[in-house]
């Protein structure tokens, strides 16, 4: 995979490109991909951002969303317009897998590809030109980076700061996680200075749920989730039946994982959905608990130390059974990082 400063003669004239971003897209997926696409119009490029499955609803305010072409709902107009690109991007994602249902069809696209990922692992022979930085707090911060490499700090627009601040701020927990680093500072000031205003950001995403998920986290917490005080851990299952009940839809669940991790004495968190033919799960730590380690390891997944997913084809109570049995597997482990957690306040 040749670096991403390569890409520049390729930029240099007017291209159609294809922006991508794995299923089931998050903030910094669809923000990143937005934020791009509004750069290489300002450049003069035919953009279209394409996305293997439909949007959460506290997303769609971003700008351009309204114009994301959905694979699963138009599989002939998106292939028809991948087909026909001279390039596809690939962001938020390092594997053609992530898009599930848009994977053969990337995989034998024939331009040029290129990846802007921030996940570990990436398959570099799938890609002509990219970059890889696990230690970027967010892809978002890697698109504001490539524009600033391109000498292009001044086609930065209060359009592409709305959606690379959004994919930043929920990447970074708000600016709480360990990837916050002085970059992220200094891209949010420069956005800032632009003119963005960061507060109807965060209203937008944080502040516009509707009644069924309110009652839904308060279930959550109330009644699903489960304390393990000697592994500092926490866990919440839910089953496809309760979903339904609280007429949960795509993106309801963000951020519960987030919640236990507020307890002075968990560490760890794992939140388990039942989904059509899988359990999805996510994993958050706060310290040294490396939660791709440990979605790697036992669930098929990765992702980053302190974020991370992962799926089982168990039962969802065999794969809640299976967990139990692994966390007490991991309790010296667990104990010891805490420890070090505390040292460290």
């Amino acid at each position: 995979m040749n670096p991403i400063e390569a890409l520049a003669d390729q930029l240099s004239y007017p291209r159609k490109i294809t922006i991508t971003h794995h299923f089931n897209p998050d903030a910094d997926a669809l923000g990143s991909s937005l934020g791009l696409m509004h750069y290489l119009q300002a450049k003069g490029h035919n953009c279209k951002v394409i996305s293997p499955n439909t949007m959460p609803e506290f997303l769609k305010w971003m700008p351009g969303a309204n114009e994301v072409l959905i694979y699963e709902l138009d599989k002939s107009a998106a292939e028809e317009w991948i087909n026909e690109s001279d390039m596809v991007f690939s962001l938020d994602y390092n594997h053609f897998s992530r898009t599930k249902i848009m994977e053969q069809t990337l995989a034998s696209f024939k331009g040029i590809r290129v990846m802007m990922d921030h996940h570990l692992f990436p398959d570099l022979a799938s890609f002509d030109y990219g970059v890889s930085t696990p230690l970027k707090s967010s892809t978002c911060e890697m698109v504001y980076d490539f524009i600033n490499l391109q000498g292009d700090n001044s086609l930065i627009n209060i359009n592409i700061g709305k959606c690379l601040y959004a994919g930043c701020m929920t990447d970074t927990g708000s600016f709480k996680f360990p990837c916050t680093t002085g970059s992220v500072h200094r891209m949010v000031a420069d956005l800032m200075d632009r003119g963005l205003e960061t507060a109807p950001i965060h209203q937008a995403i944080f502040d516009t749920y509707q009644e069924n998920r309110l009652r839904f986290l308060g279930y959550v917490l109330s009644e699903k989730m489960i304390i393990f005080p000697e592994q500092h851990t926490a866990l919440i299952a839910i089953s496809r039946e309760e979903l339904n009940k609280f007429h949960i839809s795509t993106g309801d669940t963000e951020g519960i994982v987030n919640y236990p991790l507020s307890l002075n004495n968990i560490i760890f968190s794992t939140f388990i959905s039942e989904r059509e033919a899988e359990m999805r799960i996510s994993f958050r730590s706060k310290g040294n608990f490396n939660v791709n380690d440990f979605a790697r390891s036992h669930f098929a997944g990765g992702g980053h130390a302190n974020a991370a997913g992962g799926r089982s084809e168990l039962t969802l109570t065999q794969t809640v059974e299976q967990y139990i049995q692994i966390i007490h597997a991991h309790e010296k482990q667990l104990q010891q990082c805490f420890q070090e957690l505390q040292a460290s306040v």
